[in-house]
């Protein structure tokens, strides 16, 4: 008996904490509508623009190096105080075709140079640092080798930093290939809420938000007064903006610049980058959690600062969630503790609501289709579930010091779909390995709903089915992608 306790209630505890985090999307709910239009920017311009480098960190990006060396070449800015950094750590044909683009662009009159290292120390943060160290300009603006940012990105971005204080300016992510596929439209629906909403919400309330390594601008000053650029995590964006902000930094988000993108049309990458994500989130946590807490900052700046840092827990809560959820059920029916079941039901509506209101709240304001949203949020939340294997890792590795290496998310310049041919599909055991847990959980999800309608159980239903389709979305495309084609390399 004390046994069957324990599970209800380790399952009911597990239930309670995820809902505190659903609650805490109404917050952000709040705070958007509350202070959307408080604009942070500065009232008065700049007499006279100042010196802005360009940095382009690639590592093996031999499909898409090329328009984005272009892209980088083309923003509008007076060419005697634009410089340009292709900081390039490629072991692959990627650093052939960046040296020949700067060689072309170098005869062309441009301020830009190619910098490669043979060791690839300190991953992406390691190669930024690096390039400060040679930097002239004042301003530092990143872009990763998927983005394409529009000529007059800087034009937009530079005037915020009249005011002195304004140590980093964050755009808007866009999405070239966001109808690719439901894959690349559910990751699309996720990023827009998480700048329209979360990044809007926090920077024009007041709280801490964070650049998001790359499509932003950096002042120079700020970086150095942070500590630099640090690879002690995997998040080395997350990490300076918490330490830059702890410094009396103050940053600036702007909804209305878009700067394009490509989305990951692979599962297996996008796995990969959400693992890096994840990981590196709990380990800026557990690093700099303790001293913004002691920090003199305002009690509401804290508490957001501890919801947004820790929020990545709740794919490691999920993975433990999915594993008692059976023999919960199972517990439950043979205790005649009928009513608890109303426990499944609630949480499936509090889960829903502000899901629901949240990513429909954000494809309006990023001018999407909130029909087409809505349609899609069952297989939102789905997705949402099925990578809380892939996530849960991450958050364990993190809590228990295993270091990794900085992977890449592969790019390869997909912008429809006449463009397939380019993607390669990996093949590593450890894929293979969580893709067949994944489909495990997703037959074990599908026997407790088989066992739940034997027994005419149907408020837990709706729950359970978010789970096995979860599990098996995620486990079967995982294989699919994987092993449905053999790769075919092409030309950049």
């Amino acid at each position: 008996m004390a046994f069957c306790y324990a599970i209800v209630g380790a399952y009911l505890g597990i239930l309670g904490v995820l809902m505190l985090y659903c609650i805490h999307r109404y917050v952000i709910l709040y705070l958007y509508v509350k202070h959307r239009n408080n604009h942070r920017l500065p009232t008065q311009g700049m007499s006279t623009l100042p010196r802005v480098t360009v940095q382009l960190p690639i590592y093996n990006e031999q499909y898409v190096v090329r328009r984005l060396i272009q892209a980088a070449a083309g923003l509008h800015y007076p060419a005697g105080l634009l410089e340009i950094q292709v900081l390039d750590d490629s072991t692959d044909e990627t650093s052939r075709i960046a040296r020949g683009c700067v060689a072309l662009l170098q005869q062309q009159g441009h301020a830009i140079t190619w910098m490669h290292r043979e060791e690839r120390t300190g991953y992406k943060a390691g190669a930024l640092q690096q390039g400060l160290q040679q930097a002239r300009g004042e301003l530092i603006a990143v872009f990763d080798a998927d983005f394409v940012p529009e000529p007059d990105f800087l034009l937009r971005v530079v005037p915020c930093f009249a005011n002195p204080l304004v140590g980093m300016v964050q755009s808007r992510w866009g999405h070239i290939n966001r109808s690719y596929s439901m894959l690349t439209r559910l990751q699309a629906t996720l990023l827009d809420a998480h700048f329209m909403l979360e990044h809007t919400a926090r920077n024009r309330s007041g709280r801490f938000f964070n650049f998001n390594g790359t499509a932003g601008v950096w002042r120079r000053q700020c970086i150095f007064d942070a500590g630099g650029w640090q690879h002690d995590t995997l998040t080395e964006d997350l990490d300076l903006s918490y330490r830059a902000q702890l410094q009396g930094w103050q940053f600036i988000f702007l909804p209305d610049l878009v700067a394009p993108a490509e989305i990951p049309v692979d599962i297996n990458s996008f796995k990969s980058q959400q693992h890096r994500w994840t990981k590196g989130g709990i380990e800026t946590a557990c690093k700099l959690l303790p001293t913004i807490l002691k920090s003199r900052q305002p009690l509401k700046v804290k508490c957001e600062a501890l919801a947004h840092l820790t929020a990545n827990l709740n794919y490691l809560l999920m993975v433990m969630l999915a594993v008692l959820a059976y023999p919960a059920l199972v517990i439950r029916i043979n205790m005649g503790w009928k009513h608890l079941f109303v426990c499944d039901l609630l949480c499936f509506i509090l889960s829903v609501v502000p899901i629901a209101l949240y990513y429909g709240l954000a494809a309006r304001e990023a001018g999407g289709r909130l029909w087409e949203t809505l349609i899609c949020l069952p297989l939102l939340m789905a997705l949402g579930i099925g990578l809380c294997i892939n996530n849960g890792r991450g958050v364990f590795e993190a809590l228990s010091g295993w270091k990794t290496a900085f992977l890449r998310t592969p790019k390869f310049k997909i912008e429809n779909r006449a463009d397939t041919w380019r993607y390669k599909r990996y093949r590593g055991y450890a894929g293979l390995a969580q893709a067949l847990v994944e489909i495990s959980l997703g037959a074990y999800f599908l026997m407790a709903i088989l066992f739940a309608v034997r027994c005419s159980v149907y408020a837990s239903l709706p729950f359970l089915a978010l789970f096995c389709g979860g599990f098996l979305y995620v486990g079967l495309l995982s294989l699919y992608q994987k092993y449905a084609f053999r790769t075919t390399e092409g030309a950049a």
